[in-house]
């Protein structure tokens, strides 16, 4: 198992290798979902950049999959599985949201993605190489967090 400075660390460097938000996060929790790093890649290719609208952010995202992964309903009827999965969904989103101000990536960002404008002042302002680390890095510490806890308890 790596360690939270380590799948931290890596996360970053996939995004900084030019991956989506979502998949930097959930490749970097690959080894404890039990999946492999190319199965996340694949499963986050669509959720960056909040599925490309702006939606929830990608790093968000790649956290909630994690959180399923690892606590999600098994089968149909699995109410606690379902249970739990709702409860630790509000949690990450909650978290992020009082930690960023958002979990909208057009709100964090301040532009509209879905518009070549929208894009062009996302790169003018360098948001995805400065800003999109420090959301990746966020998203990161608080699953980190929600993962601890629930060890603990």
């Amino acid at each position: 198992m790596n360690s939270k400075a380590e799948r931290k660390e890596k996360a970053l460097q996939c995004f900084a290798d030019d991956l989506h938000c979502s998949q930097s996060v959930l490749a970097a929790f690959s080894e404890e979902c039990g999946i492999t790093e190319e199965q996340a890649f694949r499963l986050g290719s669509c959720f960056g950049s909040g599925m490309r609208r702006g939606n929830v952010c990608g790093a968000c995202t790649g956290a909630l999959m994690v959180l399923g992964l690892i606590y999600g309903e098994t089968c149909a009827g699995d109410k606690e599985g379902r249970r739990r999965t709702n409860a630790l969904n509000d949690l990450m989103m909650d978290r992020f949201s009082e930690a960023n101000g958002s979990c909208l990536c057009n709100e964090l960002l301040g532009c509209d993605i879905r518009t070549p404008e929208g894009k062009q002042y996302a790169r003018d302002h360098h948001l995805f190489t400065e800003f999109c680390p420090k959301m990746v890095a966020s998203a990161m510490d608080i699953l980190e967090e929600i993962l601890s806890a629930r060890e603990e308890a």
